[in-house]
């Protein structure tokens, strides 16, 4: 058990430890936690089991602590989740005290991870839990796995769980994202790969928490690598006008080598050999261009970009969310999308996009948004599925002071009141609950909204698209979406293709890297690459797209993108765009079988991929993966 016993110096640990695993060597933050369980919080590996779940109100009040940064987190979950759905996990976001704020889980696994209390409110701290991937990760403020039999508790045995730390601007836990599954052909192996999409995603979200939380100070955004300032291991010093170094990110601290004590509270001359004035001069003069620096401790060399104060929310996530060229391709069927909706938007006439889950919707959007008369004023996208049921009405209608316990003092506008003027955007209206419908009706027929706590109507002047990937025509039939908010969203329903119908392939990746690299070395693509990407099916569409080239560009060298830095699913061919003309000559009767039976299910649930994907208990990944391996095309 080697470096693992001579952490659990208790001799019960060691017995337990021994027990448990043998010989085979555990690593030292489960052996560190196995000692917390037993010598701190009185844990029996097979005692009972208290979980304490919040209550709706106190799950709300956490919730809303994030702000902002509630929804960013959201989004990267749904980015990670599409990264390793189809795998039986669940992924998570908690607390600091490891309070589940939110989880998004394989729809086929429901039941279990609801039984392994895997939900809302619960708490996962070690002193409840012990060893997990949630409370581990929050005692040890950094990335931990837990695999099965790691678990301290008996019963969490058949979990295998990834947990990486959202750290604050000064290396606090703020929260922590976990992906669990209770698969059991989950392996170590696969623990791993799973474990560096968790921490490139976390470290995401910290990173944008950092830029938002010192948007009133100057940013020192550095590296020694050229190709990395602007994307995800860049260094990160805020400065405040008085030239003080006031906060440090976890790669500055890596890349300087010096504690965090002794950056933060230093003049900025103490740092890098230059004051306050050149770096205003720098960030005024020419933001967006690389120039050398060395660190006065050590004389290294590093490249440097300074981003001015009031820069932070939307502005600094564009390397993250791609949210600054709001492309939208030189594909025919987009065009033809796009100059449909572009005359009839004008004349305030509300648009429904209907498109697969990544198809572009919201970047189609922001597109018209720009192109409008109004294209000065605010463009607010709500996306109904990612707000819980519990937020979603102070979210769209705000709330005026005291509406509730622990509303903000100062009220809030609601999103419908922050768009005015400007452009609405509902993603995902399909998930919108059937009394928030009726409301939303109420606002749009008589155009104005009554915020919670409120005792007047305020007017509002509103644009709406709204998008879903769901049939609205068959929820209306099944009582599970209003008829009359129907037709007053769909004034037209304009279809975004799938990627892999495309025709503008190699423009859109072009578009992207630009995207995800502005301001900075931007990494090229060689043809083997090229090549692959090309010819891939991206069942994920155009997000799965990106989130493989901002992985490609963080792992390249020598500015050139390589087979080897994209996923293994692409460069391993599976997912090839087949071909549509003919399906493969070499049918088994086990295969033709099987496509007949797809075909069927597409056919009863008229060609829906989500309902079909669900009535075969299958991911949405898996059924696109099928249909490729049949030849089956989707109609447009």
């Amino acid at each position: 058990m080697g470096q693992a016993l001579q952490t659990a110096s208790s001799p019960l640990i060691k017995g337990l430890l021994r027990e448990r695993f043998g010989d085979i060597d555990v690593a030292p933050h489960v052996a560190r936690s196995w000692l917390r369980c037993v010598e701190e919080y009185g844990l029996e590996v097979d005692g009972p089991r208290p979980m304490p779940v919040l209550d709706n109100a106190s799950l709300v009040e956490r919730q809303q602590r994030f702000g902002e940064l509630l929804n960013v987190a959201r989004a990267e979950m749904e980015n990670l989740y599409e990264q390793i759905a189809g795998s039986g996990y669940a992924v998570i976001l908690c607390d600091a005290e490891a309070a589940i704020l939110g989880a998004i889980t394989d729809p086929t696994l429901k039941r279990e991870f609801r039984k392994a209390g895997l939900r809302a409110g619960a708490i996962w701290s070690e002193r409840y839990e012990g060893t997990n991937g949630m409370g581990t990760c929050v005692a040890e403020r950094s990335p931990v796995t837990v695999y099965r039999q790691e678990h301290f508790r008996h019963f969490h045995a058949d979990l295998s769980c990834s947990g990486a730390p959202v750290l604050d601007t000064q290396g606090n836990v703020l929260a922590v994202l976990d992906a669990s599954t209770v698969n059991a052909a989950d392996t170590r192996l696969i623990q791993r790969h799973t474990m560096a999409l968790v921490a490139m995603s976390a470290n995401l979200i910290s990173r944008y928490h950092f830029l938002l939380e010192c948007r009133e100070k100057w940013v020192l955004r550095f590296h020694s690598r050229p190709e990395f300032v602007g994307l995800l291991h860049e260094a990160l010093l805020a400065v405040d006008d008085k030239g003080i170094v006031r906060a440090v990110n976890e790669s500055a601290l890596a890349q300087l080598g010096v504690p965090r004590d002794q950056l933060v509270g230093q003049a900025l001359d103490k740092v890098f050999p230059f004051d306050f004035q050149t770096l205003e001069e720098r960030a005024y003069a020419d933001a967006t261009t690389l120039w050398p620096v060395r660190d006065v401790a050590y004389g290294r060399r590093f490249f440097a970009m300074v981003r001015p104060p009031g820069m932070g929310g939307a502005a600094s996530r564009r390397t993250e969310r791609g949210s600054a060229r709001h492309y939208v391709g030189d594909d025919a069927h987009i065009q033809h999308c796009m100059n449909c909706a572009r005359q009839l938007f004008g004349r305030r006439v509300p648009l429904l996009l209907q498109g697969a889950t990544g198809t572009g919707k919201e970047a189609f959007a922001k597109a018209l948004h720009q192109a409008s008369a109004w294209a000065d004023k605010p463009f607010v996208a709500v996306n109904c599925a990612a707000i819980p049921e519990t937020l979603i009405e102070s979210e769209l209608f705000g709330y005026t002071r005291g509406a509730f316990t622990d509303a903000s003092r100062d009220g809030h506008l609601g999103k419908i009141r922050q768009s005015s003027g400007g452009t609405l955007f509902l993603d995902e209206i399909g998930d919108m609950p059937l009394h928030m419908q009726t409301r939303l009706l109420r606002v749009l027929e008589e155009h104005e909204v009554m915020p919670l706590g409120g005792e007047r109507a305020i007017p509002v002047d509103l644009h709406i698209i709204s998008a879903t990937h769901q049939d609205l025509q068959k929820m209306v039939q099944a009582g599970e979406f209003r008829e009359d908010l129907y037709y007053r969203l769909n004034g037209i329903t304009l279809q975004l293709p799938l990627l892999r119908e495309r025709t503008d392939k190699e423009a859109l990746v072009e578009a992207i890297l630009d995207d995800e690299c502005q301001g900075h070395v931007r990494p090229r693509l060689s043809d083997d690459a090229l090549g692959l990407i090309v010819g891939y099916a991206w069942p994920g569409n155009i997000r799965q797209l990106r989130n493989a080239l901002r992985t490609a560009a963080a792992l390249c060298s020598d500015g050139i993108i390589k087979a080897c830095n994209l996923p293994h699913e692409i460069v391993g061919g599976h997912g090839a765009e087949p071909r549509l003309d003919a399906v493969v000559e070499t049918q088994t009767p086990l295969r033709t079988a099987e496509r007949a039976a797809l075909l069927r299910e597409l056919e009863s649930s008229h060609w829906n991929i989500s309902r079909t994907a669900s009535t075969l208990g299958v991911s949405r990944n898996t059924l696109y993966r099928k249909l490729h391996k049949h030849g089956i095309a989707l109609p447009d």
